[in-house]
């Protein structure tokens, strides 16, 4: 496959794509997590720039900080070798499972004194 026949994207077509702004994809760039080429002052995002958005979003989803956004690639372009970024990713998801179940809890909690005033209050008014 040669150059010419490698996907190409405008940052116009990637923001209208992922629902982002312009303005987003730049910080994403200034960031160091996109790394479009340039054709005098217009930004060439290719297939893997287009890859890494899907996965910046999808990490960002997940609650993810840009910090652990950027240490994931890093570990990727290192090697070449998904076993140590496998092993970071996981010891993340756990870390994210851990603070959203703790939420869930919270919630739960705080889900059930509302219901306690609902009921006592349902009681006073029937009074």
């Amino acid at each position: 496959m040669t150059d010419n026949d490698t996907p190409h994207y405008t940052i116009t077509q990637l923001a209208r794509e992922f629902a982002l702004t312009t303005r987003a994809i730049r910080f994403y760039e200034d960031q160091g997590l996109l790394t479009p080429e340039r054709n005098g002052r217009t930004r060439v995002y290719n297939k893997a720039d287009h890859t890494r958005l899907k996965l910046i979003l999808r990490g960002k989803r997940l609650g993810f900080t840009l910090q652990e956004i950027r240490e994931l690639f890093g570990l990727y372009d290192a090697a070449r070798d998904e076993k140590p970024q496998a092993v970071k990713l996981l010891d993340y998801l756990h870390g994210k499972r851990s603070a959203l179940e703790q939420q869930l809890h919270d919630i739960q909690s705080v889900l059930g004194e509302i219901d306690e005033l609902e009921r006592q209050c349902q009681e006073l008014l029937e009074r």
